[in-house]
């Protein structure tokens, strides 16, 4: 009796440890968040990591589909400029205090607030009277956010936007917890006084080494919550990923190094994952000079005619990417049927090589007299891209030198208008429509990083945010990309694909347009 009683305290024993057993999960990132504070964020990889941090009103769902958060219903006006959201009673803080209005019109203002300087304040102007408040010429208290009450939330638009449900889903619509920002100021985001409502929490944080989260005890869902630690592990050397993965040290790369897909095909091809994205790679360009032959709309056609899309997504990128002739991605909704392309597209780089000395000479550009600087993020494929552009751009008698900037500093220098003759970029649909790759060139624009100003661009912008009808708005969208084009402050070269790596012990990984993959729809196998 006294052995049976001991074996089955044995057999309790061991199957509490396995029971209680941490379930752990490594994914790599593209390099590490400059800030966590979700008001000064620009990138790929901060969004993902805040994701898991905070639910705004909407999120989305393992398909990267837009789902109800923390408002679980929401009512629109007739006219479709007023949204009316319903929080969750369940809802709570990190802390364990309610997530209520409050939260969400505090965190409303504060971005749009001059002070707080949001990069992405912009994206959402269409909120009532949101740009004026940016420009300091409305106080906060008059932006269209409203808390009705602690579960009713209300926002007025200045126009209809199909996509606002969507849009709410990026991480400039994730709530804020007032007290502890307003306690800790620029420190709200450090470990220890962070406050989230997401399915995790802010454990620590060591620059080049990790973030680690930890489950959110408080959060809504969390019995639907499968990971306990989660390790957010920077990787700007994307092999190193790679590396880190076959050793099995990790579970997720965000990306894979274009140069060795063909050892990827053949010895990960069942844990490699690629997708079509909603994105567009580009060449923003300014000239670091006031008088600089660059500031010449013939000078940047003449470049983007004698770069070889076919050769930088197929030689380059492995197959890995498209070649790209606009700035709105291909198969985006509400948008005109085919696109808008440059005119050039399908003429042959022989002819297109003549044409662009052509408007060289116009320019007065004698061969061998420009010599500009290609400026990039730190990154093999961003490398070798640029060396590639170098080349291609000596057959026109253009010398171009490369210069390599650290990833975490690289998209801040470009915000606050630092120095540059060409630089490289890419924009990811935060909400699938044309609005949002064209918005970016607007004037004033944080993301606008060749500075460029077009009155008429700005109009025809304007004129699409009052159009109600979808397909009178997509034909003003295009001729503003029309014009994008032909200005060509910036140069289309690739569409993305989603690339990553995924081991067969993860499971909820679904591949999407958004490439979106909040970890709490993840799991590991047991």
């Amino acid at each position: 009796m006294y052995k049976k009683i001991l074996m089955a305290s044995v057999c309790l024993l061991a199957f509490s440890a396995v029971a209680s057993a941490e379930v752990v999960l490594n994914r790599g990132n593209d390099t590490d968040p400059a800030t966590l504070d979700h008001h000064r964020t620009s990138t790929v990889a901060e969004g993902a990591v805040l994701r898991d941090l905070y639910d705004g009103l909407t999120i989305q769902d393992a398909n990267g589909e837009a789902m109800p958060g923390i408002a679980k219903s929401w009512d629109i006006s007739e006219d479709g400029t007023v949204y009316t959201f319903h929080l969750r009673d369940d809802a709570k803080w990190s802390n364990g205090d309610p997530v209520t209005a409050g939260d969400f019109q505090f965190t409303f203002r504060r971005l749009m607030d001059p002070q707080t300087a949001a990069g992405y304040a912009s994206m959402l102007f269409i909120i009532e009277n949101a740009e004026d408040v940016a420009g300091g010429k409305k106080p906060v208290e008059e932006l269209g956010v409203e808390a009705v009450d602690d579960n009713t939330l209300k926002i007025t638009l200045s126009a209809p936007a199909p996509f606002f449900i969507e849009l709410l889903t990026h991480q400039t619509g994730f709530p804020m917890h007032q007290k502890s920002v307003e306690e800790n100021g620029d420190k709200f985001t450090t470990p220890g006084k962070m406050v989230t409502n997401g399915a995790f929490m802010l454990e620590s944080f060591t620059p080049n080494d990790k973030i680690v989260l930890k489950k959110n005890p408080n959060y809504y869902d969390a019995d639907q919550v499968k990971i306990d630690t989660l390790n957010w592990i920077p990787f700007e050397d994307r092999a190193s990923c790679m590396r880190r993965f076959e050793a099995k040290e990790v579970q997720i790369c965000s990306d894979v190094p274009a140069e060795q897909m063909d050892y990827v095909k053949a010895n990960l091809a069942k844990e490699f994952r690629m997708a079509p994205y909603l994105g567009s790679y580009y060449l923003p360009v300014k000239g670091k000079t006031a008088d600089s032959k660059l500031k010449d709309p013939r000078v940047r056609q003449a470049i983007s005619m004698v770069i070889d899309r076919e050769f930088l997504a197929d030689q380059v990128w492995q197959g890995t990417m498209l070649p790209g002739y606009s700035i709105v991605p291909p198969g985006i909704a509400n948008y005109v049927e085919g696109g808008v392309v440059l005119e050039y597209a399908d003429e042959d780089m022989l002819d297109r090589e003549d044409k662009a000395k052509e408007l060289l000479k116009e320019a007065g550009v004698e061969p061998g007299t420009l010599s500009i600087e290609l400026l990039y993020n730190t990154s093999e494929n961003n490398k070798n891209t640029m060396a590639a552009i170098a080349d291609m751009v000596s057959n026109i008698g253009i010398k171009a030198s490369l210069n390599e900037t650290e990833g975490a500093s690289y998209f801040s220098f470009l915000r606050e208008d630092g120095p540059f003759d060409i630089a490289r970029a890419g924009w990811i649909g935060d909400y699938n429509d044309p609005q949002n790759f064209l918005f970016i060139s607007g004037s004033d624009v944080s993301f606008n990083y060749a500075k460029w100003k077009n009155p008429e661009f700005d109009a025809l912008l304007a004129k699409a945010e009052k159009i109600t009808d979808l397909k009178e708005r997509a034909e003003v969208l295009a001729d503003a990309e029309r014009l994008l084009l032909s200005e060509t402050p910036v140069i289309p070269i690739l569409y993305y694909s989603s690339r990553a790596l995924v081991s067969d012990d993860v499971e909820g990984w679904n591949d999407n347009l958004m490439d979106a993959h909040k970890s709490r729809w993840l799991s590991l196998k047991n």
